[in-house]
């Protein structure tokens, strides 16, 4: 059995904002991440995934739940103790221009991981590690003394992967990389990303809100809505066989480049958003839902296993597949 290089159980993170009021950004996320795989996280901006990958990372405090990497809990930490992990959990950023020193050469940016944490001192080897790196992610030699604003967004982007390789990482937590970029410069950095991982044996946690980039990329999904996972699957499954409403409206929003595509039915989302500040119990997309019931906003509706590795949190699926299942067994 493959081993799980990240594993949370039951993580939030709550933001107060007010004097007793709590913004539930991450809320009862449960995750499981086989080394060398890729799950993806969806959902609308400001559902939570930025802040999902943060808190795994220790960049922000959990507030409560816990967060394992390669079966060590981390979650609580103090900065110092987190030191020895950071090598082995990195970070690419979704904006390659503000994400890097616009001060600092190419070559300081991506070699001052290797500085900081006393893995190359010598400055000659230091600098020929960042050679390699830079070529390995498909960067000219002469771009060494090059500063940021002298490149364009995907060579950027390139820097942002080869400092987040520099320390040779088990797990790489990619925040949207290629929202910022043209669309060919996006297949150019997805198709790097992934022979970096069959080449190394990367884990990733790819968040984006383009769900044809994470059905590219992704072994495993997670669909967000206002801070909670409301359905997770493998890649095939959830673009094969969507079952929960805000997952197929999703779908249905990705464009398709041919004329036939205007025959196709857009699902089209209605209604208020709940806030996310100390939300009620009950199903958070109820109010945009065509399909919700008065239980659907009475109590909280559990992410059920409806079938073989498919899990959803819906009152009407669980529901439908219950009775499905207790026709066949009176056959």
């Amino acid at each position: 059995m493959a081993k799980n290089i990240i594993e949370t159980k039951n993580l939030k993170k709550y933001f107060k904002c007010g004097r007793n009021n709590y913004l539930h950004a991450v809320d009862d996320i449960n995750i499981k991440i086989e080394a060398g795989k890729t799950l993806g996280v969806v959902g609308e901006s400001g559902c939570g995934k930025t802040t999902l990958g943060r808190t795994i990372l220790g960049l922000v405090p959990s507030t409560s739940g816990e967060i394992y990497f390669d079966g060590e809990n981390i979650s609580g930490l103090s900065n110092r103790k987190l030191k020895k992990y950071r090598k082995e959990m990195q970070l690419i950023f979704q904006d390659p221009y503000s994400s890097i020193n616009p001060r600092h050469r190419i070559g300081n940016i991506i070699g001052e991981p290797l500085k900081v944490n006393g893995i190359i001192r010598n400055k000659k080897q230091r600098k020929q590690k960042v050679l390699e790196l830079m070529k390995r992610v498909g960067l000219a030699d002469n771009l060494y003394d090059k500063y940021p604003h002298e490149l364009d967004g995907g060579r950027r982007q390139r820097i942002g992967v080869a400092r987040a390789l520099s320390v040779n990482p088990k797990m790489i937590i990619c925040d949207e990389p290629v929202s910022a970029l043209d669309v060919s410069i996006q297949a150019q950095i997805l198709n790097l990303l992934m022979d970096l991982q069959e080449e190394h044996g990367f884990t990733y946690i790819f968040i984006t809100h383009d769900l044809s980039v994470v059905k590219h990329i992704s072994d495993d999904i997670l669909v967000m809505y206002l801070g909670q996972c409301v359905e997770k699957t493998t890649s095939k499954e959830l673009f094969k066989n969507p079952l929960h409403p805000y997952t197929k409206a999703l779908l249905t929003s990705i464009l398709v480049p041919s004329a036939d595509a205007r025959n196709i039915k857009t699902e089209i989302i209605k209604g208020e958003i709940t806030s996310p500040v100390d939300p009620k119990p009950g199903c958070r997309f109820a109010n945009r839902c065509p399909y919700a019931k008065p239980e659907c906003v009475s109590t909280n509706i559990p992410l059920v296993e409806v079938l073989p590795g498919h899990f959803v949190s819906c009152i009407k699926i669980i529901k439908e597949l219950e009775i499905k299942n207790k026709g066949e067994e009176k056959k």
